[in-house]
């Protein structure tokens, strides 16, 4: 493979990435709030181990939205006149987004909580 056609390769994912992040609400609020939880990580000096869960946990979120509005464009080109099923396809990608998200807040309330818990306790 060449520089050249590794160098467009990365450009067309980033211009796909773009396109999303421009495109999607969902998206857009994912981003705010890894943006929001990476910063209240450096207050708190998260430990590697923390960070690798909080990081895996964001990417996870982030990839299942990418994922799910390509899978919506696809399915978008169908239309339901096509087949039934393009609603439940919807349906069960934006349950993997969710899935996802909630199990992020999980984590995140598994490293946080505690943290906040004795900030109050030390500020009370």
């Amino acid at each position: 493979m060449s520089l050249k056609r590794l160098i467009k390769s990365f450009t067309y994912a980033f211009k796909g990435l773009v396109k999303t992040w421009r495109e999607e609400q969902n998206l857009q609020i994912h981003t705010v709030m890894a943006i929001i939880t990476i910063l209240i990580g450096f207050l708190f000096g998260l430990s590697s181990i923390e960070w690798l869960f909080l990081i895996l946990c964001i990417t996870l979120v982030v990839i299942m939205e990418v994922v799910n509005s390509a899978v919506e464009r696809v399915t978008d080109i169908l239309k339901p006149r096509i087949h039934g099923y393009v609603k439940e396809i919807k349906d069960i990608m934006a349950a993997a987004v969710l899935l996802a998200s909630i199990s992020a807040v999980i984590v995140g309330l598994i490293i946080f909580g505690p943290k906040f818990y004795a900030l109050l306790v030390a500020l009370a």
